[in-house]
């Protein structure tokens, strides 16, 4: 089964959760979104071996990429929680962690092409989802 998605696939869902492509972590978040979609299992243990690859292709360190990253993870919590949230199939009842949201977009993005009106679906809301 091919798991590949594209760049503008995951750019878009980005767009759609509030997150633009002048920050940063824009391009970290969306190049960690695609190296879990190919493996995810990467998602495991990101700080050894999803950070580093991203930070490899920017020419940072991973620190900066976890920070960038969270900062992605602030903006689409205060901006559109609700698209998170159907995404998550569920309430959220707290923002969720890096690898928390990296899972989230990755399955987003593998499982249905991002459509431009799919966030005005009705969905039955699920029982929160304790993070933490």
């Amino acid at each position: 089964m091919d798991h590949s998605v594209s760049m503008t696939d995951i750019h878009d869902l980005l767009y759609r959760l509030g997150v633009t492509a002048n920050y940063t972590g824009f391009f970290h978040t969306a190049y960690a979104v695609s190296l879990c979609v190919e493996q995810p299992d990467r998602l495991l243990l990101v700080t050894k071996w999803l950070y580093p690859e991203v930070a490899k292709q920017y020419n940072t360190n991973w620190k900066a990429v976890e920070r960038n990253i969270r900062t992605v993870d602030n903006i689409i919590w205060e901006k559109n929680r609700p698209l998170l949230e159907e995404l998550a199939h569920g309430p959220l009842t707290q923002k969720p962690r890096n690898a928390q949201l990296l899972s989230i977009l990755a399955a987003a993005v593998w499982t249905e092409p991002v459509e431009a009106e799919s966030h005005k679906r009705y969905k039955e809301p699920s029982p929160p989802i304790q993070v933490g």
